[in-house]
């Protein structure tokens, strides 16, 4: 497989193309928007899914993507997660100021879904999330762990996700993306107590 990522920052933005021998993804990020949102990977509810993160966590985002949907939806959710992960870690940069852990627990009617995020620069995550059917329109529900996981790795930051309750399914995947938009966006915000600083005993969040 041969990949090309090429990405240009400015400030809290990201213009991103990630590109495979299965996928081609492009994204447009500002950390610092409105919850302005535009999805369309070709896997429905993985647009609605990436919208209501934006949305809820006030990003600006603009995802675009094309992948081997004749195979199956892995590749396209996995790739469009990466990609968003990395243009995040490209937006925020050095990380200087920001909180850097936030956290969120949403209600979708009878689920609820805690998320919690550290821009750690560390990749890993912890999902548990229980789904009763096998798609969620044409998204396969075992790929809605991976999708919070390949983001984990993209954005280089440590994940917690648990379902508190639930039993609809597509209540529970919207309830985990809403948290996790919601959880960055506290985790993103600029403190002006640090004066600039990054929040590391080690001085870096990005080695």
């Amino acid at each position: 497989m041969t990949q090309q990522d090429q990405a240009e920052g400015q400030g809290r933005r990201a213009s991103l193309e990630r590109e495979t021998a299965e996928t081609r993804v492009r994204v447009e990020l500002d950390v610092d928007g409105s919850g302005s949102a535009s999805a369309e990977t070709g896997v429905g509810f993985l647009d609605h899914m990436l919208e209501a993160f934006a949305r809820h966590g006030r990003f600006d985002l603009d995802l675009r993507a094309e992948g081997d949907l004749e195979v199956d939806a892995h590749h396209t959710m996995e790739d469009a997660a990466l990609a968003l992960g990395q243009a995040f870690d490209r937006a925020l940069g050095e990380r200087a100021g920001i909180v850097r852990m936030g956290d969120a627990t949403v209600p979708l009617d009878e689920a609820l879904v805690q998320v919690v995020v550290d821009l750690s620069g560390r990749p890993y995550a912890a999902v548990d999330l229980e789904f009763t059917g096998e798609r969620i329109g044409e998204a396969p529900t075992e790929l809605v762990p991976h999708v919070l996981g390949s983001f984990a790795v993209g954005a280089r930051a440590t994940l917690h996700v648990r379902q508190l309750a639930g039993a609809n399914d597509h209540h529970v995947a919207e309830a985990a993306m809403k948290a996790l938009g919601r959880a960055l966006d506290a985790a993103t915000r600029v403190d002006e107590r640090l004066a600039g600083q990054v929040p590391s005993t080690k001085g870096t969040l990005t080695a």
